[in-house]
Protein backbone atom coordinates (compact mmCIF):
# COMPACT_ATOMS: atom_id res chain seq x y z
CA UNK A 1 0.00 0.00 0.00
CA UNK A 2 0.95 3.25 -0.76
CA UNK A 3 1.79 5.04 2.28
CA UNK A 4 0.58 8.40 0.97
CA UNK A 5 -3.06 7.15 0.72
CA UNK A 6 -3.45 5.84 4.21
CA UNK A 7 -3.78 9.74 5.38
CA UNK A 8 -5.88 11.12 7.71
CA UNK A 9 -6.48 14.84 8.65
CA UNK A 10 -3.90 14.24 12.27
CA UNK A 11 -1.20 13.74 10.24
CA UNK A 12 -1.31 16.77 9.05
CA UNK A 13 -1.96 18.56 12.44
CA UNK A 14 1.72 19.41 13.83
CA UNK A 15 2.25 20.52 17.39
CA UNK A 16 1.98 23.88 17.81
CA UNK A 17 -1.22 25.98 19.85
CA UNK A 18 -3.50 27.37 17.36
CA UNK A 19 -3.91 30.95 18.23
CA UNK A 20 -6.73 32.69 16.17
CA UNK A 21 -9.77 34.68 17.89
CA UNK A 22 -11.96 32.38 19.12
CA UNK A 23 -14.94 32.36 15.98
CA UNK A 24 -12.28 33.04 13.46
CA UNK A 25 -13.23 31.75 10.25
CA UNK A 26 -9.66 30.76 9.76
CA UNK A 27 -10.06 27.42 12.17
CA UNK A 28 -12.89 26.49 9.25
CA UNK A 29 -10.04 26.95 6.38
CA UNK A 30 -7.58 25.25 8.22
CA UNK A 31 -9.75 21.71 8.96
CA UNK A 32 -10.52 21.60 5.35
CA UNK A 33 -6.89 21.98 3.99
CA UNK A 34 -5.48 19.63 6.34
CA UNK A 35 -8.72 17.25 5.14
CA UNK A 36 -7.85 17.61 1.99
CA UNK A 37 -4.24 17.29 2.13
CA UNK A 38 -4.57 14.21 4.10
CA UNK A 39 -6.66 12.60 0.64
CA UNK A 40 -4.67 14.41 -2.19
CA UNK A 41 -3.12 10.73 -2.50
CA UNK A 42 0.71 12.94 -1.80
CA UNK A 43 3.22 12.04 0.18
CA UNK A 44 3.62 14.53 3.58
CA UNK A 45 7.60 15.62 2.37
CA UNK A 46 5.91 16.65 -0.45
CA UNK A 47 4.01 19.63 0.58
CA UNK A 48 5.76 23.08 1.26
CA UNK A 49 3.17 25.62 2.88
CA UNK A 50 4.47 29.17 2.87
CA UNK A 51 2.74 32.04 4.11
CA UNK A 52 3.54 36.02 4.38
CA UNK A 53 2.54 38.23 7.05
CA UNK A 54 -1.08 38.85 8.76
CA UNK A 55 -3.11 36.59 10.81
CA UNK A 56 -3.78 34.26 8.05
CA UNK A 57 0.16 33.47 7.73
CA UNK A 58 0.28 31.87 10.94
CA UNK A 59 -0.69 28.79 9.25
CA UNK A 60 2.08 27.23 8.41
CA UNK A 61 3.12 26.59 12.02
CA UNK A 62 0.06 24.61 11.90
CA UNK A 63 0.39 22.19 9.39
CA UNK A 64 2.52 19.22 9.67
CA UNK A 65 4.30 19.97 6.37
CA UNK A 66 7.74 21.78 5.35
CA UNK A 67 6.80 25.46 5.39
CA UNK A 68 8.27 29.41 5.32
CA UNK A 69 6.75 32.46 7.14
CA UNK A 70 8.10 34.77 5.30
CA UNK A 71 8.03 38.45 4.89
CA UNK A 72 5.08 40.95 3.89
CA UNK A 73 3.78 40.44 0.43
CA UNK A 74 7.28 37.69 -0.32
CA UNK A 75 5.40 34.77 -0.13
CA UNK A 76 4.64 34.32 -4.46
CA UNK A 77 8.43 34.86 -4.20
CA UNK A 78 9.62 32.73 -2.22
CA UNK A 79 6.83 29.86 -3.72
CA UNK A 80 8.04 30.62 -7.08
CA UNK A 81 11.73 29.97 -6.07
CA UNK A 82 10.80 26.64 -3.96
CA UNK A 83 9.32 25.12 -6.81
CA UNK A 84 11.60 26.22 -9.68
CA UNK A 85 14.18 24.62 -7.15
CA UNK A 86 12.22 21.40 -6.91
CA UNK A 87 9.42 20.56 -9.38
CA UNK A 88 7.89 18.11 -7.43
CA UNK A 89 7.26 19.53 -4.56
CA UNK A 90 3.14 20.84 -4.27
CA UNK A 91 3.70 24.16 -2.79
CA UNK A 92 0.56 26.23 -1.56
CA UNK A 93 0.44 29.98 -0.31
CA UNK A 94 -1.50 31.41 2.29
CA UNK A 95 -2.40 34.89 2.56
CA UNK A 96 -4.87 37.88 3.15
CA UNK A 97 -6.45 40.77 1.54
CA UNK A 98 -3.90 43.24 2.77
CA UNK A 99 -0.38 41.18 2.37
CA UNK A 100 -1.37 39.92 -1.14
CA UNK A 101 -2.99 42.99 -2.35
CA UNK A 102 -1.24 46.13 -0.92
CA UNK A 103 2.54 45.32 -0.53
CA UNK A 104 2.42 41.83 -1.92
CA UNK A 105 0.09 43.03 -5.14
CA UNK A 106 3.44 43.00 -7.53
CA UNK A 107 4.55 39.90 -6.86
CA UNK A 108 1.35 38.30 -7.06
CA UNK A 109 -0.20 39.74 -10.31
CA UNK A 110 3.64 38.21 -11.59
CA UNK A 111 3.21 35.04 -10.01
CA UNK A 112 0.12 34.33 -11.91
CA UNK A 113 1.24 35.83 -15.21
CA UNK A 114 4.34 33.17 -15.29
CA UNK A 115 2.45 30.26 -14.06
CA UNK A 116 3.86 28.51 -12.12
CA UNK A 117 2.60 25.06 -10.60
CA UNK A 118 1.61 26.96 -6.95
CA UNK A 119 -1.40 26.82 -5.20
CA UNK A 120 -2.76 30.72 -3.29
CA UNK A 121 -5.20 30.99 -0.64
CA UNK A 122 -6.52 34.41 -0.21
CA UNK A 123 -8.16 34.65 3.13
CA UNK A 124 -10.71 38.01 2.56
CA UNK A 125 -12.17 39.16 5.65
CA UNK A 126 -11.84 42.64 4.05
CA UNK A 127 -9.32 44.04 6.91
CA UNK A 128 -5.98 44.19 8.61
CA UNK A 129 -6.65 41.82 11.15
CA UNK A 130 -3.02 41.38 12.68
CA UNK A 131 -2.15 45.03 13.32
CA UNK A 132 -5.39 45.55 14.83
CA UNK A 133 -8.25 46.48 12.07
CA UNK A 134 -6.86 49.52 9.47
CA UNK A 135 -8.65 49.41 6.13
CA UNK A 136 -7.29 47.40 3.35
CA UNK A 137 -6.85 46.93 -0.34
CA UNK A 138 -11.19 45.26 0.21
CA UNK A 139 -12.71 47.03 2.67
CA UNK A 140 -16.03 48.25 1.29
CA UNK A 141 -16.27 52.58 0.63
CA UNK A 142 -17.58 54.37 3.76
CA UNK A 143 -15.91 51.68 6.35
CA UNK A 144 -14.73 53.13 9.52
CA UNK A 145 -11.75 51.56 10.49
CA UNK A 146 -8.69 53.08 12.83
CA UNK A 147 -7.56 53.59 9.75
CA UNK A 148 -10.21 55.75 8.76
CA UNK A 149 -12.30 56.93 11.40
CA UNK A 150 -14.97 58.81 8.99
CA UNK A 151 -15.28 56.32 6.59
CA UNK A 152 -12.89 54.49 4.02
CA UNK A 153 -12.55 56.33 0.75
CA UNK A 154 -10.83 54.20 -1.26
CA UNK A 155 -12.27 52.07 -4.47
CA UNK A 156 -11.89 48.52 -3.17
CA UNK A 157 -10.12 45.42 -5.06
CA UNK A 158 -12.38 42.66 -6.44
CA UNK A 159 -9.82 39.63 -5.97
CA UNK A 160 -11.43 37.93 -8.84
CA UNK A 161 -10.80 40.40 -11.44
CA UNK A 162 -7.18 40.95 -10.68
CA UNK A 163 -6.56 37.50 -11.25
CA UNK A 164 -8.29 37.05 -14.11
CA UNK A 165 -6.42 40.41 -15.11
CA UNK A 166 -3.61 38.88 -14.56
CA UNK A 167 -3.88 35.69 -16.62
CA UNK A 168 -4.40 33.60 -13.40
CA UNK A 169 -5.17 29.75 -15.15
CA UNK A 170 -7.28 28.75 -12.38
CA UNK A 171 -9.53 31.06 -10.54
CA UNK A 172 -12.13 30.12 -8.10
CA UNK A 173 -13.88 31.54 -4.86
CA UNK A 174 -15.72 29.70 -1.59
CA UNK A 175 -16.46 30.54 1.74
CA UNK A 176 -14.67 29.78 5.01
CA UNK A 177 -18.39 28.59 6.59
CA UNK A 178 -19.04 26.19 3.70
CA UNK A 179 -16.61 23.13 4.31
CA UNK A 180 -18.10 21.06 1.38
CA UNK A 181 -17.64 23.73 -1.15
CA UNK A 182 -14.53 24.49 0.07
CA UNK A 183 -12.86 21.30 0.03
CA UNK A 184 -14.20 20.70 -4.01
CA UNK A 185 -12.52 24.03 -4.65
CA UNK A 186 -9.16 22.89 -2.87
CA UNK A 187 -9.53 19.44 -4.78
CA UNK A 188 -9.90 21.61 -7.87
CA UNK A 189 -7.19 23.80 -7.60
CA UNK A 190 -4.75 20.73 -6.50
CA UNK A 191 -6.02 18.87 -9.36
CA UNK A 192 -5.15 21.76 -11.80
CA UNK A 193 -1.59 22.12 -13.64
CA UNK A 194 -0.72 25.25 -13.33
CA UNK A 195 -1.24 28.41 -10.97
CA UNK A 196 -4.37 28.30 -8.57
CA UNK A 197 -5.60 31.42 -7.10
CA UNK A 198 -8.58 30.78 -4.45
CA UNK A 199 -10.41 33.44 -2.65
CA UNK A 200 -12.06 32.29 0.60
CA UNK A 201 -14.72 35.29 1.71
CA UNK A 202 -13.81 35.01 5.60
CA UNK A 203 -14.85 36.22 8.29
CA UNK A 204 -13.03 38.58 10.74
CA UNK A 205 -14.78 38.40 14.27
CA UNK A 206 -13.03 41.35 16.33
CA UNK A 207 -12.50 43.93 13.17
CA UNK A 208 -14.75 43.15 11.00
CA UNK A 209 -17.52 40.71 11.85
CA UNK A 210 -20.47 40.12 9.47
CA UNK A 211 -17.92 41.27 6.08
CA UNK A 212 -19.98 38.78 4.01
CA UNK A 213 -23.15 38.09 5.92
CA UNK A 214 -25.06 39.55 3.26
CA UNK A 215 -24.08 36.56 1.05
CA UNK A 216 -23.34 34.17 3.35
CA UNK A 217 -25.71 34.19 6.05
CA UNK A 218 -27.56 30.35 6.26
CA UNK A 219 -31.13 32.74 6.16
CA UNK A 220 -29.99 34.19 2.92
CA UNK A 221 -27.07 32.55 1.21
CA UNK A 222 -29.13 30.50 -1.01
CA UNK A 223 -30.59 33.30 -2.72
CA UNK A 224 -27.60 35.74 -2.49
CA UNK A 225 -25.05 33.07 -4.10
CA UNK A 226 -24.94 31.29 -7.12
CA UNK A 227 -22.05 28.36 -7.52
CA UNK A 228 -19.81 28.58 -10.91
CA UNK A 229 -19.76 24.74 -11.93
CA UNK A 230 -18.27 24.19 -15.47
CA UNK A 231 -21.07 22.45 -17.76
CA UNK A 232 -23.58 23.46 -15.42
CA UNK A 233 -26.49 26.16 -15.67
CA UNK A 234 -26.37 29.39 -13.77
CA UNK A 235 -29.33 28.39 -11.76
CA UNK A 236 -29.33 29.28 -7.69
CA UNK A 237 -31.96 29.57 -5.06
CA UNK A 238 -33.36 26.79 -2.70
CA UNK A 239 -34.68 24.39 -4.61
CA UNK A 240 -33.04 26.05 -7.36
CA UNK A 241 -35.81 27.89 -8.83
CA UNK A 242 -34.30 31.05 -10.33
CA UNK A 243 -31.43 31.64 -12.60
CA UNK A 244 -29.31 34.20 -14.48
CA UNK A 245 -28.50 34.18 -18.73
CA UNK A 246 -25.82 36.26 -20.90
CA UNK A 247 -27.51 38.85 -22.86
CA UNK A 248 -24.97 40.29 -24.60
CA UNK A 249 -22.95 42.84 -21.81
CA UNK A 250 -25.73 42.00 -19.44
CA UNK A 251 -26.76 39.17 -17.03
CA UNK A 252 -29.98 38.78 -16.31
CA UNK A 253 -32.55 36.98 -13.92
CA UNK A 254 -34.49 34.15 -15.76
CA UNK A 255 -36.11 30.70 -15.15
CA UNK A 256 -34.04 28.17 -14.64
CA UNK A 257 -34.77 26.66 -17.82
CA UNK A 258 -33.69 29.45 -19.69
CA UNK A 259 -30.28 29.90 -17.43
CA UNK A 260 -26.79 29.98 -19.41
CA UNK A 261 -24.30 27.15 -19.14
CA UNK A 262 -21.43 28.06 -17.46
CA UNK A 263 -17.65 27.60 -18.72
CA UNK A 264 -14.96 28.12 -16.87
CA UNK A 265 -12.46 27.17 -20.49
CA UNK A 266 -12.95 30.53 -21.99
CA UNK A 267 -9.76 31.73 -22.90
CA UNK A 268 -10.19 35.26 -22.39
CA UNK A 269 -12.29 35.21 -19.33
CA UNK A 270 -14.70 37.30 -20.67
CA UNK A 271 -17.81 35.86 -18.92
CA UNK A 272 -16.04 35.43 -15.81
CA UNK A 273 -15.06 38.69 -15.49
CA UNK A 274 -18.34 40.06 -16.51
CA UNK A 275 -20.33 37.68 -13.66
CA UNK A 276 -18.19 38.85 -10.67
CA UNK A 277 -19.23 42.54 -11.01
CA UNK A 278 -21.40 44.48 -10.07
CA UNK A 279 -22.73 42.14 -7.07
CA UNK A 280 -22.58 44.02 -4.09
CA UNK A 281 -26.42 45.87 -4.93
CA UNK A 282 -28.18 42.69 -4.46
CA UNK A 283 -29.33 42.75 -7.82
CA UNK A 284 -27.85 39.27 -8.84
CA UNK A 285 -26.53 36.83 -6.54
CA UNK A 286 -22.62 36.89 -6.28
CA UNK A 287 -20.88 34.12 -7.61
CA UNK A 288 -18.86 31.39 -5.89
CA UNK A 289 -17.20 28.62 -7.55
CA UNK A 290 -14.84 27.98 -10.54
CA UNK A 291 -14.54 31.31 -12.67
CA UNK A 292 -11.36 29.87 -14.76
CA UNK A 293 -9.60 26.94 -15.79
CA UNK A 294 -7.53 26.56 -18.84
CA UNK A 295 -4.31 24.94 -20.20
CA UNK A 296 -1.48 27.33 -20.07
CA UNK A 297 2.09 25.98 -20.08
CA UNK A 298 4.18 25.56 -16.51
CA UNK A 299 7.07 27.90 -16.13
CA UNK A 300 9.03 25.67 -14.25
CA UNK A 301 8.87 23.00 -16.57
CA UNK A 302 9.93 25.67 -19.47
CA UNK A 303 12.82 26.79 -16.89
CA UNK A 304 14.13 22.94 -16.75
CA UNK A 305 13.91 21.80 -19.99
CA UNK A 306 15.68 25.30 -21.59
CA UNK A 307 18.73 24.53 -18.98
CA UNK A 308 18.85 20.38 -19.73
CA UNK A 309 19.07 22.01 -23.87
CA UNK A 310 21.30 24.44 -23.01
CA UNK A 311 23.19 22.02 -21.13
CA UNK A 312 23.32 19.87 -23.81
CA UNK A 313 24.52 21.64 -26.03
CA UNK A 314 27.51 23.91 -23.77
CA UNK A 315 28.26 21.24 -21.50
CA UNK A 316 27.95 21.15 -17.53
CA UNK A 317 29.14 24.93 -16.55
CA UNK A 318 30.48 25.52 -13.62
CA UNK A 319 30.71 28.69 -10.95
CA UNK A 320 34.56 29.06 -11.88
CA UNK A 321 34.40 29.39 -15.14
CA UNK A 322 31.03 31.19 -14.78
CA UNK A 323 32.99 34.29 -12.87
CA UNK A 324 36.64 34.20 -14.84
CA UNK A 325 33.80 34.42 -18.47
CA UNK A 326 33.97 37.67 -19.94
CA UNK A 327 35.34 40.94 -19.35
CA UNK A 328 37.30 41.08 -15.84
CA UNK A 329 39.68 43.40 -14.27
CA UNK A 330 41.90 43.06 -11.15
CA UNK A 331 41.03 45.31 -8.70
CA UNK A 332 44.69 46.98 -6.76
Amino acid sequence: MNPATSYKKKDFVSNQEVRWCPGCGDYAILNAVQQCFASFGVPKEQFVVISGIGCSSRFPYYMDTYGFHTIHGRAPALASGVKIANPDLHVWVITGDGDAMSIGGNHLIHAMRRNLNIKILLFNNRIYGLTKGQYSPTTVPGKKTSSSPFGSLDAPFNPITVALGAGASFVARTVDTQIKHMKGILQAAHEHKGFAFVEILQNCVIFNDGAHAQITDKEVRDARQVDLRPGQPLVYGKELEMGLRFDGEQLLPCKPEEASIWQANSPTGARAFQICQNTEDGSIPVPIGLFRQVERPCLEDAIHQQVKEVTQNLGQGDLESLLRSGETWDVS
